[in-house]
């Protein structure tokens, strides 16, 4: 995935959403939807979208409106859905349609939406496609960036309703959706490593063949490579560190996905779903907020050539934006982080992961590796002291854990991407890799880890700072 994100950001938002629904089908599907829509989901030949946002809800889709009437086995679906990703396009013969919507007699907000198919085409009991249903793209975005990604204003039911199939239980569409959004927040997260990747790559070959200063003598020497220069060797170091850190971290919660799927163990799989639960915020903001840092700093590699479009690196930039914003932005994953993540097992979550890494700072010890033991140590000290600050109970300051719950967000992926680095530093020990993933862990902690151990105040300072007038 990380390699179809790099070659085409763009193209590969239609295929992540497919993905999606698959698994949405597979675990709350029924038998005969499975059977009706899988083998072409996961063929390739239909594509799937996830219609969430309204005009007048982004964020907030408990505020959705769109309705859902009861017609027998089916519903009939009225509403509009906006940026909506790939929900109209000639790539695939059918399109299907996981939308939010609420049945008449359901409570309001989030605990009252229930979740819908709806296929562009009918699809009859032999497999077969119908008639067009009642679904229509009625606009398309014009957007900053992934103009190859048709982002679609969707109105249902302008004429009789949009068929529709109730998938899994009625007014449990957030526990289903859920399936689809933690899917595709990870793979969001992918998005800023693999966006950054690509960047980082024009940046590096760039600054091999552009020549440009000179070096010795006093600056009157021979001709330089910009690669040369220690200002340019830090941005390109900067970028490939942050890479390994986003791998690391993507990766680590891609295994943790498997375990609570698979593991055989109840136990060991509640475990895994913790983890993991923990983990999706911090790859999907983090990462994100990253990428696009990168493909900023591989424009800056550029100079002036990079602002100019001819070289492709300004698309990475404006690319990259988007993936703060979709699937809950960034500024929400952190929220989520401290308001839910935090306080999920009793608080347990982040503890276990903190006796985990405290096992890493005993290898790096025992490996002699004081400086990186040194580091790191300080850093998830700090993380600990944030973090209980922040399950504390503010009771003066109800906002206090919700203003520095960005700075947290950082702090945390900031530190846990330095142990990862250090964890791989010592598993490269006696392989050509050896002297890279050392120096890459050795920047890291050098460079990056210092100014986010110094988010702590900002984390822990309330809401005061804020201003009245814009916590009011």
């Amino acid at each position: 995935w990380e390699m179809w994100h790099s070659a085409n950001f763009a193209f590969c938002l239609c295929p992540i959403l497919t993905q999606a629904g698959v698994e949405l089908l597979l675990r709350f599907g029924t038998p005969e939807q499975r059977a009706r829509y899988l083998p072409k989901l996961v063929s390739g030949e239909w594509a799937g979208t996830m219609c969430l946002t309204e005009p007048h809800a982004g964020s907030d889709v408990g505020a959705l409106r769109t309705r859902a009437v009861r017609a027998g086995d089916h519903y009939r679906i009225f509403g509009t859905k906006i940026f909506i990703t790939f929900g109209e396009h000639d790539f695939t013969e059918n399109i299907v349609h996981m939308v939010l919507a609420r049945t008449p007699d359901a409570p309001p907000g989030s605990k009252g939406i229930s979740l819908f198919l709806i296929p562009k085409f009918l699809v009859e009991a032999d497999g077969s496609l119908g008639r067009r249903n009642d679904v229509r793209c009625v606009s398309l975005e014009d957007k900053l960036g992934i103009h190859a990604s048709p982002t679609c204003v969707m109105a249902f039911g302008d004429d009789d309703g949009a068929i529709g199939y109730l998938v899994g239980e009625e007014q449990g569409g957030m526990a289903a959706m859920f399936t689809m959004m933690n899917n595709a927040r990870l793979q969001v997260g992918l998005e800023g490593l693999a966006i950054a990747e690509r960047a980082y790559q024009a940046a590096l070959a760039y600054a091999r063949e552009r020549v440009q200063g000179r070096r010795g003598n006093g600056g009157a020497g021979r001709p330089a490579r910009i690669i040369e220069h220690p200002d340019v060797r830090r941005m390109l170091m900067t970028m490939r560190t942050r890479i390994e850190a986003m791998r690391a971290l993507a990766y680590t919660a891609a295994a943790a996905l498997d375990r609570a799927n698979r593991e055989p163990d109840a136990a060991a799989r509640a475990e895994a779903e913790g983890r993991l639960a923990l983990l999706i915020p911090l790859v999907k903001a983090w990462c994100t907020d990253l990428g696009f840092e990168v493909a900023s700093s591989a424009l800056q590699v550029h100079g002036g050539t990079g602002y100019i479009e001819e070289t492709g690196v300004a698309q990475l930039v404006r690319d990259a934006r988007i993936a703060l914003i979709y699937e809950g932005t960034n500024g929400i994953q952190a929220l989520d982080l401290v308001g839910r993540k935090l306080k999920m097992a009793d608080g347990r979550l982040p503890a276990a992961l903190f006796e985990e890494l405290r096992g890493d700072l005993a290898a790096l010890d025992a490996a002699g590796e004081a400086g990186l033991h040194r580091s790191l140590s300080g850093a998830l000290d700090t993380l600990a002291q944030a973090t209980s600050w922040l399950q504390a109970d503010h009771d003066n300051d109800p906002d206090a854990a919700a203003a520095g719950a960005t700075p947290y967000l950082h702090l945390f992926a900031t530190t846990l991407g330095g142990f990862l680095l250090a964890r791989s530093a010592l598993m490269a020990r006696g392989t050509e890799l050896a002297e890279s993933k050392r120096a890459s862990a050795e920047f890291y902690v050098g460079q990056l880890l210092p100014p986010a151990t110094a988010l702590l105040p900002a984390i822990t300072g309330g809401s005061a700072p804020l201003g009245p007038e814009l916590r009011a």
